[in-house]
């Protein structure tokens, strides 16, 4: 079998996953990486044959997605000749972690497009949502990468097609300890903004992990790094707690390390909004700006905030085994061709 996977690379957690999805497809056939993003920070660290710019998010310096850079950075022309060049009809099967390329294509040329995915989760009626819904942001999600069927990542298995978190291999070799510091990981927020607020609870120590810093640099009772994969891991693993986006590995990997936690979701960006109320449900508390008027609400967090361990089970070869076999009983559709002569 010919597998294609297809993974969004902005942001670190589908490129994280990826790692421990591959060898498990590995199993079933012979697996070509398709990978599409403008704001990528790790390195997959496995072969990939398909490398594009598709139609990534930019992140801003303020707590949010930056909309306007994220549309002068998706060039339509382009991302519609990626689209229109992009060989879906040659494989057997389509896995598809958010990357909007090879969904298109596949949507374009009726062929099925399996998600697995956190998005498809977050959006399934199922999984929990914040009061208030940011219409514009969900339907983004919505079209962004649009698939024919779809198995989903969450932090609960809300729906019998959920599976709980792929924790990589590195998180699950971690011993956990607990020393002194915090460990931040605040992407849409600039480093200013982030040392103007931390630097007021002068009794904690912060390893703060930046987009816009190149090397270490020490200010006050903050200390400052690159990001940078080990060192992450290694500040990550002796934490007494984790202040991050709500994103969906980082809160993950800090439940199951057994971390204090403590999430500010992205502005404009439905998934977080999203996670936060999920978290919210498992007794997380999250913070809706990292400001200087939040500051009591952070000294009670790291004051009272109780531990929630969750040991995620290593279930990744087994759900990828049920994908495939889902997949060998449904009909599939013949390919038809679309307006650009396929």
């Amino acid at each position: 079998m010919k597998i294609l996977y297809a993974i969004q690379g902005t942001g670190n957690g589908h490129v994280s996953r990826a790692r421990d999805v591959v060898p498990a497809l590995r199993n079933h056939g012979q697996v070509d990486i398709a990978i599409s993003g403008i704001q990528v920070d790790v390195d997959l660290g496995l072969e990939t044959r398909y490398r594009m710019k598709g139609m990534g998010f930019m992140f801003g310096k303020k707590g949010g997605v930056d909309l306007l850079q994220t549309f002068r950075k998706c060039v339509s022309r382009r991302f519609l000749e990626e689209m229109r060049q992009f060989p879906v009809e040659k494989y057997d099967l389509v896995i598809n972690d958010f990357e909007p390329v090879t969904a298109w294509a596949a949507r374009l040329k009726g062929i099925s497009c399996i998600s697995l995915s956190h998005q498809y989760a977050v959006l399934h009626p199922e999984a929990p949502r914040p009061q208030k819904t940011d219409w514009i942001g969900k339907m983004i999600m919505t079209h962004y990468a649009p698939v024919s069927h779809g198995f989903g990542y969450h932090f609960k298995p809300y729906h019998h097609s959920f599976f709980t978190p792929v924790i990589r291999k590195e998180i699950r070799a971690i011993e956990p300890d607990t020393k002194n510091h915090i460990t931040v990981y605040l992407p849409a927020y600039d480093d200013k903004r982030i040392i103007k607020v931390l630097s007021e609870i002068s009794s904690e120590h912060w390893h703060v992990f930046s987009k816009h810093c190149a090397s270490p640099e020490q200010v006050g009772n903050i200390s400052i790094f690159p990001i940078e994969n080990q060192a992450f891991l290694t500040s990550l693993a002796a934490s007494k707690g984790v202040l991050c986006g709500a994103g969906f590995e980082t809160p993950a990997e800090a439940m199951f390390l057994g971390k204090k936690l403590l999430v500010i979701p992205m502005k404009n960006q439905y998934e977080q909004q999203c996670n936060a109320a999920a978290l919210e449900n498992m007794g997380i508390h999250s913070l809706k700006s990292l400001k200087t008027k939040r500051i009591p609400e952070i000294r009670n967090w790291l004051e009272n905030a109780q531990v929630l361990h969750v040991p995620f089970p290593d279930e990744t070869a087994v759900n990828i085994e049920k994908v495939i076999n889902w997949y060998q009983t449904i009909e599939k559709p013949e390919p038809t061709k679309t307006f650009w002569g396929y």
